[in-house]
C-alpha cells in the first residue's frame, strides 16, 4: 500500500525563523511559504535530494499546530507522510482493519494540490500519519 516517503512535517513557532536555520544555516532550498486555510497552515517545503522536509506554521486560531505548539513551545516533529497510489482504495482497506481516519474520513486537497487523508496516531504507533495520493 505505501509507495514513498513524500515528506516529514515539523511544526515551528517561527516560520521566518525556521526558513533562515535551513536556507542560511544548512544551505536548503525553501519554497514561498503558502497559506493552507483549509488546514490551519502556513507552510514552505525544504527541498532534498530524496524527500521533503515541510515546516507549518499556524494560522488562524483554530490551526491545529497552535495546539501542538501549545504543548511542545519549541516545535517539533508533527506528522509523517506517504504516497499511496489510490487513496479511497487505502483509506477502505485501512479501516476495515480497524485505523481511524481523522476528520470526515473524506480526502482534503492538500498544499501539493493532491488528495491526503490524516490518520489516527494512536492506530501507529504514536505518529500522526499523513497520506497522500501520488
Amino acid at each position: 500500500m505505501l509507495g514513498r516517503l513524500n515528506h516529514v512535517a515539523i511544526a515551528v513557532p517561527d516560520l521566518n525563523a525556521a526558513i533562515a536555520v535551513y536556507r542560511d544555516t544548512l544551505g536548503a532550498k525553501v519554497s514561498a511559504p503558502q497559506d493552507e486555510p483549509e488546514h490551519g497552515v502556513r507552510v514552505v517545503f525544504v527541498e532534498l535530494p530524496n524527500t521533503k522536509v515541510e515546516l507549518l506554521g499556524v494560522l488562524g486560531e483554530n490551526s491545529p499546530i497552535a495546539g501542538f505548539l501549545e504543548r511542545n513551545p519549541q516545535g517539533g516533529i508533527h506528522h509523517i507522510c506517504y504516497e499511496v497510489e489510490d487513496i479511497l482504495a487505502a483509506r477502505d482497506q485501512l479501516k476495515a482493519q480497524g485505523a481511524r481516519v481523522l476528520g470526515s474520513g473524506e480526502p482534503k486537497i492538500g498544499a501539493h494540490g493532491k488528495p491526503v487523508l490524516f490518520l489516527h496516531p494512536k492506530d501507529f504507533l504514536g505518529t500522526l500519519v499523513e497520506l497522500e495520493q501520488a
